[in-house]
């Protein structure tokens, strides 16, 4: 199966999403604190990546594909961090800044690899800003092959409906990676790819393949979608199309951290389908680029030279 990378330059992809920054507090650990029982970190070495909406922009652009990013930042140090990230990965940011949240931001403490600790710092935009976002969201869509809507349920995809109708009438695919239990708001898209979890909150739990697959394509009529992906952890992927349905088992050699890989599956589904690929070939290099990932620390990405 060819990956065809000189297409995939020429695609543009258009990301919009809940935007975060990943940050990492690396060090040794070799005494637990006399003020409470708890391991005491030596911080070593610091690194911030592009998470959320940001890293399925990232991986885009890691696998040869253009990719613009929307989305909404707090006027602050991780705000600022995300503008000058996304210029170093090559990524085209058209971001609203809104003065009254933080920027979300998750910040890992790691001891020797090893994850003790996250801390959170999230706010769900004002209306103000979401009204100065969707004023953007036409324009950008106009000049795009396709559209990426990552939810991470923090906000930004509040209208997320509006901007589906839009790229619909204008033939563009839509590819969502959902939150949530109401899909509804997804209605009309081309894809909607929630992982095991995700499924279940949707439409409940299944005890057969038979019973998976009569709830997927009863969702996916529903919603009117042209296919439903299933990510399934040590399962494999499963697609449910019109024309059928396709499954991947899992390739992943070693997993080391799952957090981001369903942004590297996002990704890599956006530039091949972006170049006219089948479903089922465009599943089987998604399936191949998570199975990569997941062996890699941390919010991460996959290059296409990896994938070749």
């Amino acid at each position: 199966m060819h990956f065809p990378i000189e297409t995939i330059k020429t695609k543009k992809i258009l990301v919009i999403g809940d935007l975060m920054l990943d940050r990492y507090w690396f060090g040794e650990v070799d005494r637990i604190s006399p003020e409470a029982p708890v391991p005491v970190v030596h911080v070593a070495r610091k690194e911030d990546r592009l998470g959320g909406a940001c890293n399925v922009a990232r991986n885009i652009r890691a696998l040869g594909a253009q990719a613009t990013l929307l989305g909404i930042i707090g006027n602050d140090e991780a705000g600022q961090k995300i503008q000058a990230l996304c210029h170093e990965a090559d990524i085209v940011p058209h971001l609203e800044i809104d003065a009254h949240i933080d920027t979300t931001l998750k910040m890992r403490v790691l001891g020797r690899q090893q994850q003790l600790l996250r801390v959170d710092f999230e706010q769900k935009p004002r209306m103000d800003t979401l009204e100065r976002l969707n004023h953007q969201v036409r324009a950008c869509i106009d000049h795009h092959d396709v559209l990426v809507l990552s939810d991470y349920n923090k906000g930004v995809l509040t209208q997320v409906q509006g901007m589906i109708a839009y790229a619909r009438e204008k033939g563009i695919p839509i590819l969502v990676d959902p939150k949530g239990n109401d899909y509804q708001k997804y209605r009309g898209a081309s894809l909607v790819t929630p992982n095991r979890t995700e499924m279940m909150q949707a439409v409940g739990a299944w005890h057969t393949e038979d019973e998976l697959t009569q709830k997927a394509n009863k969702l996916r009529d529903d919603l009117h979608l042209d296919a439903l992906l299933v990510t399934r952890s040590e399962q494999g992927m499963t697609l449910f199309a019109k024309d059928g349905r396709f499954h991947e088992d899992a390739q992943a050699h070693e997993v080391y951290d799952v957090s981001g890989a369903g942004d590297t599956v996002l990704a890599t589904l956006a530039v091949t389908r972006a170049t006219d690929m089948s479903w089922e070939q465009a599943i089987g290099w998604a399936n191949k680029a998570g199975g990569i990932v997941v062996g890699k620390l941390g919010t991460s990405i996959v290059t296409a030279e990896e994938l070749i």
